[in-house]
């Protein structure tokens, strides 16, 4: 299934009920499969599939779902600033299409569960290896307990001997609406996007902020390798497929030059 779908799941299972995906020009394919597809429920329903029928009713019924649509890639700061009307004066998630997580308790639960006791905007944050911190936003933070840090700052990208530290953002957010505010007061980059690690300074001077060492795991499936990874393993932990497929290595690891 598609990416945005292990995302979807993941809100509704944390009792988010009322989602918005941004999307730019050439992405109506994301609607259609959130959408009825009555061709494929009746040829479902006439072949006795029903497992198969209730998944594919379960898309649409899952939550109410709404597009908003990023006529210019102008970064990821502006998709949130497209969803400030719909939000309004509420707390809210922000989950990247990007990111899969695997979890007892969803991720982005975990979130509002500190946002809850707090009041404050929270990050999921994840320690990553050194060389890789070029790749991320990453945290100045000091630790409250456990796996809850007061951020004192966010660096986007840092080379990895300026980066504050090996904390980054894993790319999920329960943000207080102030953050559409500082979104205003955020120019561009040099690239014309509006970055939201920029606003979220903003928004921690304003109001503190804190990050979250999750509990699960996440993929990254922004590149090739990130995604051949995650469906690897998704594969290996399916609870139809998984054996066949870990059977299917082990004829593989019997045969001469394989690996």
């Amino acid at each position: 299934k598609p990416v945005i779908q292990y995302v979807v799941e993941e809100a509704v299972k944390a009792g988010i009920r009322d989602i918005i995906i941004v999307t730019g020009r050439h992405k109506r394919t994301i609607e259609d499969h959130f959408d009825r597809a009555f061709e494929l429920e009746s040829i479902l329903k006439n072949g006795n599939r029903q497992a198969l029928l209730d998944s594919i009713k379960g898309l649409y019924e899952m939550a109410d779902l709404h597009y908003i649509r990023q006529h210019e890639q102008r970064g990821l700061g502006d998709a949130v600033y497209q969803a400030r009307h719909h939000v309004g004066d509420e707390p809210f998630a922000v989950m990247l299409g990007d990111t899969i997580h695997v979890s007892d308790v969803p991720v982005v639960k975990q979130l509002m569960e500190i946002h809850a006791r707090t009041g404050r905007s929270v990050i999921a944050a994840e320690r990553v290896p050194g060389e890789k911190v070029k790749d991320y936003g990453v945290l100045d933070a000091v630790k409250l307990d456990d796996r809850l840090y007061e951020i004192r700052d966010l660096v986007e990208k840092p080379r990895p001997e300026e980066a504050p530290s090996d904390l980054c953002i894993a790319g999920t957010y329960v943000l207080t609406p102030g953050i559409f505010e500082c979104l205003e007061n955020t120019p561009p980059g040099h690239n014309g996007e509006v970055q939201l690690t920029d606003a979220l300074r903003l928004l921690r001077k304003k109001e503190g902020m804190l990050a979250w060492e999750f509990v699960g795991k996440r993929y990254d499936i922004g590149d090739i390798p990130g995604w051949l990874n995650s469906q690897f393993e998704l594969a290996l932990n399916h609870p139809v497929y998984g054996e066949k497929l870990r059977q299917r290595i082990r004829e593989l690891n019997q045969q001469e030059h394989f690996l």
